[in-house]
């Protein structure tokens, strides 16, 4: 683009009307007609129009969006209006594409067609308010295209809200089958070239509710801040398909960790062309549908653009525009002992709703509470179940949900596979992995040994580090005797003195891996030809030997610290070494970490980085002053320099969104709370609360399936990867310091459940689920699961509420009314942590687990039931903490007489039920 045509084009948007349409450009040829290459015609200048909530500039030549800027929000733009030169080339596309597959009669090949393959200027059509602009796009189809396209921008009949809609006409003598139509929806993702801070202001992140009639995507601003943009159907268009669009620069992150591009994405009106060729045998989200067209007759499809103040609002803004708008309690995915909650609010009545598989989910309706039907679902069959809605109107609204088992139980199943088939026994190993929890390949069932990216066979990174973390965390929650011991010869065989330096200079350093390519080093090992060792990622034992990766350290201070809470609260269950060596090791990894000054990204937030925070809480019970104050001491600088970074997350890449865990802990805990404040914002930008299994509380992450998965992975949306539990942390603890903000809650809870999904039938988990639509299936590989499971162990707990609209629920429970009390049977996976919601009360147990809560709906009195004693927890440990000041309630105790120990109450355990009554 010449400097002359960039002042023209700033001349124009300087210019443009109120409501009005710059001069119309004639087009140039007809359909199919021979042109010189062309583009978006940027040259010719836009037109401008302003609508009661947007700004909206097209490009004049293709009636294209140039911008998309929503009203009072100071010039932010929802799309890439800084990349429009550099997108403006053949095979880019740009809001107000369109994108089909056809063909004549109902057999034969598809035909693909799409208006940003070969650019020519549109011819624009008269108009007529509300249409604001108009275009038959024959210039920029092929001669051979069956239908007359003709796009239209307009403003819907409230005379608010901006309607993007495409008729297609059948001109050809016979039908026409449209097997696939996907509307571009291409928003400011592109993050490539930008410094964080200019990211918080300018990009956009997308999450799609993929649920046909029901189903939107929300746009969402990367600092958590409103306005965010919602796309809904414009008549009947349903949302049924996501599909990344190909591109000249697709999603860019897999082997460099600059920054991050997620690629371009399309909303699918029909998909079956793609279901019976690149997607088949693939369970898709909805069922794949197509449509056919007589001769002449004209389909319309379309989209509308609402606004919505903030995120929080979202719900609020879909039922003011009359959308089908679904709250599922407590969320999507379904132990099979939790009686589920979904609520819906849509004006036109229920005629049918139904599970597929049939009977997965057994449905029962309640009375309606205000304006939302009720309904309690039960889990009947393990695995993805889609509800499907049918309204009187003709709306077909589906819900994706999983069925697991119990939580306990399925953590028991994935205890078991880890200490049995991911139990690595070969003391004659070179690489001294013997014995130990490592990587398991499900598609060939068998531990990975070798692998071209060191880390998954060498016990490192997270991929290598993620099976033995995941046995850590399960232990803490759910200890087992025999695990213990197995996990105890992992602590002495493979990690002290092995992946961690035992003694000499690197004492308490952490390798990077235990295995390596090295011939030099290793120069009998029979290392499999078939693997290409040729990549950066087979590093030499130089490389593997190294300790300056800071990511590496909290998986070993989690091993660490959760042997030290065993030995602890549990008796008989540890035998190796004492309690107190078990902290000193937790303590001197941390500070070695914290001391050394050449270790990279030491001063970023880290995965599973909240155990710091575990872990000096820990110190202080026990009194270790010295300690303490040297962890603490650290936690500090790195707070203080967190404070001064205007964005404080970051990590290897420019964008990521696994720092925000850590550094909102550690923030809020120094007193940073405009910091912290921050930090939760950008979580929320990025982990929605979407009608879905696979979105509802998914932080998005996109590159690990390269990292920490099977080989020959690609940048993909990773659902329930360990984004997932990780940022549910920090949304779960801002929730217990604001219990009536029931949005954290619901994103939260969704985070912390979504890592359960992963653990198949047998105990297996995957590292994360595979969402591209030729895909859709779980990785095959267990891989970095392990700092989602550290998110699944550390986030564990009930949580009870009183919503304002559908009273007391509980998350991760089971609740009924019975009289003056609500009581509520905890069916989380370690049964140790209660919050409760109204009264501001969050209750834990060291040892222990609780079997019952009864709250007093007159009074503030609660009562909690500790299960019966085990040989090995005679007794509980209770802790009351109230983290948030809810008005007229006073400092909970219990009632009656305790010791305390570290802080906790000790309470001696019957051979039943122990009921201990807190007032304030």
């Amino acid at each position: 683009m010449t400097r002359a045509a960039r002042a023209g084009l700033a001349a124009c948007l300087l210019a443009a009307p109120l409501l009005g349409v710059l001069a119309q450009n004639p087009a140039a040829g007809a359909r199919g007609a021979a042109a010189p290459p062309a583009t978006l015609g940027l040259e010719q200048g836009v037109l401008e129009f302003r609508t009661p909530e947007f700004t909206l500039k097209l490009v004049k030549a293709s009636q294209t969006v140039a911008a998309l800027q929503p009203r009072g929000a100071e010039g932010f733009d929802f799309t890439p209006a800084d990349r429009l030169e550099n997108r403006s080339s053949d095979r880019f596309h740009s809001l107000g594409d369109l994108t089909f597959r056809a063909r004549s009669g109902n057999s034969g090949a598809w035909q693909d067609y799409s208006t940003a393959a070969a650019r020519r200027p549109v011819e624009a059509l008269p108009v007529v308010a509300p249409v604001l602009a108009a275009a038959n796009l024959a210039p920029t189809l092929p001669a051979n295209c069956p239908f007359q396209v003709t796009r239209r921008w307009l403003i819907d009949g409230d005379g608010r809200r901006l309607v993007l809609s495409f008729d297609l006409k059948n001109t050809t003598p016979s039908p026409v089958q449209i097997g696939a139509l996907g509307l571009p929806m291409i928003f400011n993702n592109m993050l490539t070239g930008r410094q964080l801070s200019q990211m918080e202001q300018v990009n956009s992140f997308y999450d799609p509710a993929i649920n046909e009639d029901g189903g939107y995507l929300q746009v969402t601003r990367l600092n958590g801040h409103g306005p965010a943009l919602l796309v809904v159907p414009d008549g009947h268009t349903p949302f049924e398909a996501w599909r990344l669009l190909p591109e000249p620069n697709g999603p860019n992150n897999m082997f460099s960790r600059g920054n991050p591009y997620e690629g371009s994405f399309e909303w699918m009106a029909h998909s079956a062309a793609y279901a019976e060729n690149e997607w088949k045998g693939k369970q898709q989200w909805n069922p794949p549908t197509m449509a056919t067209l007589a001769p002449g007759e004209t389909r319309t499809y379309g989209v509308k653009f609402l606004v919505s103040p903030e995120i929080r609002s979202i719900e609020q803004t879909l039922i003011d525009a009359i959308r089908p708008v679904a709250v599922g309690i407590p969320g999507y995915i379904l132990p099979m002992d939790i009686e589920g909650k979904l609520y819906l609010n849509y004006p036109a009545k229920v005629r049918t709703i139904t599970s597929e598989p049939a009977g997965a989910i057994a449905i029962e309706a309640n009375a309606a509470k205000q304006d939302w039907r009720s309904y309690t679902l039960r889990g009947k069959t393990w695995g993805r179940v889609r509800l499907s809605i049918t309204y009187a109107d003709g709306t077909n609204q589906s819900l994706n949900y999983f069925v697991t088992k119990p939580a306990a139980e399925a953590v028991a199943d994935l205890g078991r596979f880890l200490f049995t088939r991911q139990w690595y026994v070969e003391p004659r190993d070179p690489f001294h992995r013997s014995p130990s929890v490592m990587t398991y390949d499900r598609a060939n069932n068998r531990i990975v040994t070798q692998d071209a990216r060191a880390w998954i066979a060498g016990l490192g990174d997270e991929g290598g580090s993620g099976p033995w973390l995941t046995a850590a965390m399960k232990l803490s929650g759910q200890p087992k005797k025999d695990e213990i011991e197995k996990f105890e010869q992992f602590v002495d065989g493979a990690l002290w003195g092995g992946l961690q330096y035992s003694e000499g200079p690197r004492q308490y350093g952490v390798k990077k891996s235990l295995f390596y390519h090295d011939i030099t080093a290793m120069p009998d090992f029979p290392y499999d030809t078939a693997i290409n060792w040729g990549s950066w990622t087979s590093w030499n034992k130089t490389a593997a030997e190294a300790v300056n990766r800071a990511y590496d350290y909290p998986h070993v201070v989690a091993a660490y610290w959760s042997m030290y809470r065993v030995a602890r609260d549990y008796e008989g269950l540890v035998t190796h070494h004492a309690w107190d060596w078990y902290l000193k090791q937790a303590f001197e990894t941390a500070n070695y970490l914290g001391t050394h000054a050449n270790i990279g990204n030491s001063r970023d937030g880290l995965m599973d980085g909240t155990i710091f925070l575990m872990l000096l809480e820990d110190l202080k019970r026990e009194n270790w002053q010295t300690q303490a104050a040297a962890l603490e001491g650290q936690l500090k600088a790195h707070a203080e320099e967190w404070d001064r970074r205007p964005v404080p997350f970051g990590s290897e890449m420019a964008w990521d969104s696994t720092g925000q865990e850590q550094i909102y802990g550690v923030t809020k805990y120094f007193g940073y709370d405009d910091k912290a404040q921050i930090t939760l914002d950008s979580v929320l930008g990025y982990m929605p609360s979407i009608p879905s299994w696979g979105y509802n509380g998914n932080a998005r992450r996109f590159w690990d399936f390269f990292y920490g998965a099977a080989p020959g992975g690609t940048s993909e949306r990773q659902i329930h990867h360990y984004g997932s539990g990780l940022n549910a942390i920090p949304v779960l603890s801002a929730f217990r310091s604001n219990p009536d903000d029931s949005y954290l809650l619901r994103v939260g809870y969704g985070g912390a459940m979504g890592g359960l999904t992963n653990i198949d039938q047998e105990g297996f988990a995957s590292a994360a689920f595979h969402s591209f639509p030729q895909n859709m299936r779980w990785d095959t590989y267990s891989g970095d699961y392990g700092p989602n499971f550290f998110g699944v162990a550390t986030n564990a707990g009930t949580y009870i509420v009183n919503d304002i609209g559908f009273g007391w629920e509980a998350f991760g429970g089971n609740v009924k009314s019975d009289g003056a009390w609500v009581k509520v049977k905890p069916l989380d996976a370690f049964r140790q942590r209660v919050y409760i919601a109204p009264r501001g009360l969050w209750l834990t147990l060291d040892s222990g687990t609780f079997d019952g809560v009864e709250v007093s709906i007159r009074t503030h009195a609660v009562r909690v039931g500790v299960s019966p004693a085990t040989s090995s927890a005679p007794r509980a440990r209770l802790r009351v903490a109230q983290p948030a000041k809810v008005a007229g309630v006073g400092v909970y105790h219990p009632n009656g007489t305790f010791s305390t120990e570290r802080g906790a109450f000790v309470v001696s355990l019957q051979n039943k039920v122990t009921w201990i009554e807190l007032g304030d």
